[in-house]
């Protein structure tokens, strides 16, 4: 009787090793898949534009979780707290600020931020030769439902036309970079993390733009690593 309580024992012992190896192993996946979507484009040329893309090194343990947009909604409808990151591996602006958020995250012992790809799930708006504001691709069901979620803290979605005015569009846009703190469901800071002396997303980052990249996420992220409703960047900081 004794050997089969002690082999019951060794068997439950064994399954959850395992299942905690298993967990284990997903999350570094996303994180080694993180890295290598993003190292695999340093210094190719992009296709959009033909310049040289920005080479950056993503450390190995980053935080980054792959979620989809449904994944957000449900996260948000569910009243969860988290950081979100809106973007995609070869954006220029992104890869400027992405190094800096993972220092942030580590210092404030931030262990995941959500990662959605936005690249292909906007809608994308023009204006056309009558001057007027036509939809050229859908955005995806879930997309549109991150707009209404997300309302109180997105920018506004605008355009420019031939004459370089700017319309609105009277729609919230989701950009890249954007990074969102969620609170308790509650969205309650956005922040790009680029510096405002950053006036083009190839050029080089000098020690003064990444310290006010780090002092922009820091001011942000911190309200979610407190779990602090009322927080806002300013009282952060």
């Amino acid at each position: 009787m004794k050997k089969k309580v002690i082999i019951i024992g060794l068997i439950f012992m064994s399954l959850f090793t395992l299942t905690a190896c298993h967990k284990g192993e997903e999350k570094l996946t996303d994180a080694k898949r993180f890295k290598e979507e993003y190292e695999s484009l340093n210094d190719i040329k992009r296709k959009k534009d033909g310049k040289k893309i920005r080479s950056i090194t993503i450390s190995d343990d980053n935080p980054f979780i792959y979620k989809d947009a449904s994944d957000i909604v449900d996260a948000i409808n569910n009243k969860e707290t988290f950081v979100v990151y809106f973007g995609f591996a070869d954006c220029p602006w992104c890869r400027s600020v992405i190094p800096t958020l993972i220092e942030v995250a580590n210092d404030l012992g931030l262990d995941e931020i959500y990662y959605v790809d936005v690249k292909d799930i906007r809608d994308i708006l023009e204006i056309n030769d009558q001057g007027e504001i036509s939809t050229t691709k859908k955005g995806s069901a879930d997309y549109y439902k991150l707009l209404e979620l997300l309302k109180p803290v997105l920018e506004d979605y605008k355009l420019t036309d031939k004459d370089n005015n700017e319309i609105d569009t009277n729609e919230k846009r989701i950009y890249a970079p954007n990074i969102v703190s969620v609170v308790q469901g509650i969205p309650t800071e956005l922040e790009s993390g680029i510096s405002k002396k950053q006036t083009d997303p190839y050029m080089k980052l000098t020690k003064e733009m990444k310290r006010e990249t780090y002092n922009k996420f820091k001011c942000s992220i911190k309200c979610v690593v407190e779990n602090n409703t009322t927080c806002t960047k300013d009282k952060a900081c």
